[in-house]
């Protein structure tokens, strides 16, 4: 089996496929991948949410690619595309999903905004991994999880001509496989099933060499 075979069993298991209904706040995660902020934009526009909030401060891969936090460079798309910038709120300090979380709640508490309930926006193969984490540290929002329309193939694409290369986007999901595991048993977000199937394909992308996003 070539790489691409396994690849698209771990694309799979994370992607998630929910339909989507009009909430009342669009919350977009940030990271290197910008086709998040365009979902949002776009998701706002069609008439999806009355307000986008992007998350994110500088990670570890944005810290070396912008001169802006993900949060306001997400912002800065929106706004080019369309969506009115007093419609946007920026929490620009999160370092990681867990920040993610706590520190939207604690800007939307600070703003006085209770929204009932929340379409979240991030990258295709991390919609599982964001799913079981706002389920156990945000148990009582009511959110529906989706992404950028994208195919693997057309993932692919991106990262053979952008800011990351394809085989870290592989690690990327091979190491979100490990923490889906190791969270679920720590109680940082809820358990997930991850089948035999996938659990063999983890395997052998790790003997295949895509290692360089996996828990020390």
């Amino acid at each position: 089996m070539n790489i691409d075979y396994y690849a698209k069993i771990l694309w799979n298991y994370h992607k998630l496929n929910k339909k989507i209904n009009k909430s009342d706040i669009i919350l977009g995660f940030g990271s290197h991948d910008l086709h998040v902020a365009t979902r949002c934009a776009e998701l706002f526009l069609n008439g999806y949410g009355d307000e986008i909030i992007f998350t994110g401060g500088f990670g570890r891969i944005t810290k070396d690619l912008w001169n802006m936090t993900e949060a306001d460079k997400f912002a800065e798309i929106a706004i080019g595309m369309g969506v009115p910038k007093n419609k946007i709120i920026i929490e620009n300090k999160a370092t990681n999903t867990g920040e993610n979380i706590s520190k939207t709640k604690d800007i939307l508490n600070k703003l006085n905004i209770n929204p009932s309930s929340f379409i979240v926006v991030d990258k295709p193969y991390r919609e599982r991994r964001t799913f079981a984490t706002l389920k156990k540290q945000w148990p009582e929002i009511d959110f529906v999880i989706t992404s950028p329309q994208h195919t693997y193939e057309e993932y692919c694409d991106f990262y053979s001509n952008g800011e990351i290369s394809k085989k870290e986007f592989i690690s990327i999901m091979v190491g979100d496989l490990q923490r889906i595991d190791l969270y679920g048993k720590n109680g940082f977000q809820i358990k997930q099933e991850i089948p035999g199937k996938v659990w063999d394909t983890y395997n052998n992308l790790i003997n295949l060499g895509f290692t360089t996003h996996l828990c020390k």
